[in-house]
């Protein structure tokens, strides 16, 4: 029977406390039926494990980050909501520079892309060098970090550091993944958030990449290793 069928029915009015009732006892005992939503109420992100495993499955292969919440609590904290969420799969290496940093974090739904955009989060004070392997959050402004998150493909701390760029953890595995990242459209395809040319990407989201820019490698999906 469809759901959809029964709910057009003049059913009995005991019928619908009874699905409201099964939806609920569904929801608690089958959790594995919950589809992934990155459409959170973006309030305070929840404290994240001391330390915890994400796995990227990209098109080039995995890329195994281990974040230290010691090292930026803020960070931290959004950083595993957003994977737990599911906001980061399906999304574009869209700034990757050979030699610098691979760039993502603008969701390929435009709504929600833009619904995180302003959802900031207070600065956390440095504590780690951007050296070779690091991932960081990129801003713009004190207390303006949001969703995107570099990985440093070489020794970055002589510039990122005094900018007060601060690393959450570390590839673990996949630097050589991270390293073969297509970077042929360097900064056109958005650049940093610096740059002010990143609006057509929340705009477009992943119509737009695949429009303009077809080549570029993505996350397949984004977990927390358990």
């Amino acid at each position: 029977m469809r759901w959809t069928w029964l709910l057009r029915r003049r059913a009995p009015a005991p019928v619908f406390p009874l699905i409201a009732v099964v939806g609920v006892v569904v929801s608690v005992l089958v959790p594995g039926l919950i589809v992934r939503s990155v459409r959170l109420r973006p309030d305070v992100d929840p404290p994240s494990p001391p330390t915890f495993r994400v796995r990227l499955d990209t098109t080039k292969g995995p890329i195994v980050i281990d974040v230290t919440r010691e090292w930026a609590p803020h960070g931290a904290d959004r950083f595993h909501r957003l994977v737990e969420a599911g906001y980061y799969d399906d999304n574009r290496f869209f700034r990757v520079v050979k030699g610098q940093w691979a760039q993502f974090g603008i969701n390929g739904d435009p709504k929600v892309a833009t619904e995180w955009r302003t959802r900031t989060i207070p600065d956390d004070p440095p504590k780690q060098s951007n050296v070779r392997g690091t991932v960081t959050f990129a801003f713009a402004v004190a207390n303006g970090r949001a969703t995107q998150v570099y990985i440093a493909l070489a020794d970055l701390s002589a510039r990122q550091d005094p900018q007060g760029f601060v690393p959450l953890g570390r590839v673990a595995a996949g630097m050589e993944v991270a390293d073969a990242l297509n970077s042929e459209y360097g900064e056109a395809a958005g650049g940093g958030i610096r740059g002010g040319k990143q609006q057509p990407l929340f705009d477009g989201g992943n119509a737009y990449f695949d429009r303009e820019f077809p080549r570029l490698d993505r996350i397949v999906r984004a977990g927390v290793v358990r």
